[in-house]
C-alpha cells in the first residue's frame, strides 16, 4: 500500500513538472493571451466549468458548486512581459515598444518570437551594434528602448511587411525554454510571473475534486495585469466574490539583500504580502492565513514592498473582499531568464487548499469585525 502511494506521488510530481514547464513555454503577453489561454482551459475543464469573456479572462467554477453560497475567488493572471510591433523602420529592423515592466539592460541580444499576420511565429533578436564598430560611450552605455530594434533576417522594410508579414501590432514573446533540475529542484525559464500562479489554480482545482466546500469556488485567470490589473477588474465585478486569494509569482529578493532584511527567497515557502504600492490586506484574514500555514507546518514569509503592484488590489477595490496574496517567489522576475523552486509552488498550494478547506462563514465574519 505504501509502494502504491509514494508510486501516485511520484506520478503527481511528474505531471505537475511537465505542466508547469509547459504553461512557462506557452506564448502570451498582455492582450495577447490566447495560446495561454487554451492551455489552461484544457487542465481546468477536468475539473471546473469553463466561461471565457471577450478580454479573455477565464472563469472556472468548481463543479460542485451549488450557485447559493459565498464565493472564494483565487485569481492568476495569463499574460507575461513581452513587446509589440510599433513600426518597421526601412532597413527592415522592426521598432518595438514593452508589454509590462522592462529594466532596459536585460533586452539587448533577447532571443524573441514574432507572431505575423498568419500566426506565424517568427525567430528574431534584439539587434545589437558589434563591438568593433562601438565607441567609447558606446561601448560604456545600454540604449533607450526607443532606440532598440529587433532583426528578424530582412534586409528591408518592403521584405518584412511582404514577405515575413510583421507590421504594426503583432505581438512579440520571450523565447526561452523552461528546464527542471531535479537535482536542485529548481525551474530556470520565462514568465514564471504568473504561470506557476496559473498552475497553482489548477492543482487547488484537482485537490478538491469531488469535495464538498463550505463557500462556492471560481478561479479567475486575469488577463493583462502587466498593463494596468485590467482584467482582474472585470473579473472582480463578474464573479463579486466574497473572499479572494490571489496566487501570484512574487520578486525573490534573496541575491541581493541582506539575510535581516530579505523576505523572499527560493525555498523559503510562499510570501504572504503585508503590503506593495496598490494593495494592503485585509490584516485579520492575513493572520488567519499565516495561523493556518503554522498549524499545517507549511513555511512562508511575510513581506512589505515598496514597490510593485499585482491583481489582489484591483479585487479588492472592486467590493471590499478581503483579500490576501500568496506568491511563489521567482528570481528575475521581468526577465528573460527565471529561478522557482518546486517546492515553494506545491507549498503554495497546499496553503491555498488548506484555506479553502477551512474558511467558514464565521470566519469570514470575523475578517469584517472591528
Amino acid at each position: 500500500m505504501l509502494f502504491l502511494i509514494v508510486k501516485e506521488k511520484i506520478k503527481q510530481k511528474e505531471q505537475e513538472i511537465q505542466m508547469l514547464k509547459k504553461f512557462s513555454d506557452a506564448n502570451s503577453t498582455s492582450g495577447f493571451e490566447e495560446e495561454f489561454v487554451k492551455l489552461f482551459t484544457s487542465y481546468a475543464e477536468k475539473t471546473a466549468n469553463i466561461e471565457v469573456d471577450g478580454m479573455l479572462n477565464v472563469y472556472a467554477s468548481k463543479k460542485e458548486n451549488k450557485g447559493d453560497r459565498p464565493v472564494i475567488q483565487l485569481d492568476a493572471h495569463s499574460d507575461a512581459v513581452g513587446f509589440i510591433t510599433q513600426a518597421v523602420r526601412p532597413n527592415g529592423l522592426i521598432k518595438f515598444a514593452p508589454l509590462g515592466g522592462w529594466v532596459k539592460y536585460n533586452i539587448p541580444a533577447l532571443k524573441v518570437k514574432v507572431r505575423n499576420r498568419d500566426g506565424e511565429y517568427i525567430p528574431g533578436v534584439v539587434a545589437t551594434k558589434p563591438p568593433h564598430f562601438m565607441t567609447a560611450a558606446e561601448r560604456n552605455n545600454v540604449p533607450d528602448v526607443v532606440d532598440m530594434a529587433i532583426d528578424v533576417g530582412s534586409s528591408s522594410r518592403e521584405e518584412t511587411i511582404k514577405d515575413y508579414k510583421i507590421d504594426t501590432g503583432c505581438p512579440i514573446f520571450v523565447d526561452v525554454k523552461c528546464e527542471y533540475h531535479e537535482k536542485s529542484g529548481l525551474f530556470f525559464g520565462k514568465d514564471f510571473d504568473d504561470r506557476f500562479g496559473a498552475g497553482a489554480m489548477i492543482d487547488v482545482l484537482d485537490n478538491l475534486k469531488g469535495e464538498e466546500t463550505n463557500f462556492d469556488v471560481v478561479e479567475a485567470l486575469s488577463s493583462q495585469e502587466k498593463v494596468g490589473l485590467r482584467g482582474a477588474y472585470v473579473t472582480a465585478r463578474k464573479v463579486k466574490p466574497d473572499l479572494c486569494l490571489v496566487l501570484e509569482s512574487c520578486p525573490a529578493d534573496d541575491t541581493f539583500t541582506p539575510d535581516w532584511l530579505s523576505q523572499t527567497g527560493l525555498k523559503r515557502g510562499p510570501m504572504l504580502r503585508d503590503m506593495d504600492t496598490t494593495f494592503l490586506p485585509n490584516p485579520k484574514f492575513q493572520q488567519y492565513a499565516c495561523d493556518l500555514a503554522d498549524k499545517n507546518n507549511i513555511p512562508y514569509t511575510r513581506s512589505v514592498r515598496t514597490g510593485g503592484g499585482q491583481d489582489g488590489a484591483a479585487i479588492y477595490y472592486e467590493n471590499g473582499a478581503p483579500t490576501i496574496v500568496i506568491g511563489i517567489p521567482v528570481r528575475y522576475e521581468h526577465s528573460p531568464y527565471c529561478f522557482s523552486s518546486y517546492k515553494d509552488f506545491k507549498a503554495s498550494v497546499d496553503l491555498a487548499t488548506a484555506i479553502i478547506r477551512d474558511i467558514t462563514q464565521e470566519k469570514l465574519d470575523s475578517f469584517k469585525k472591528i
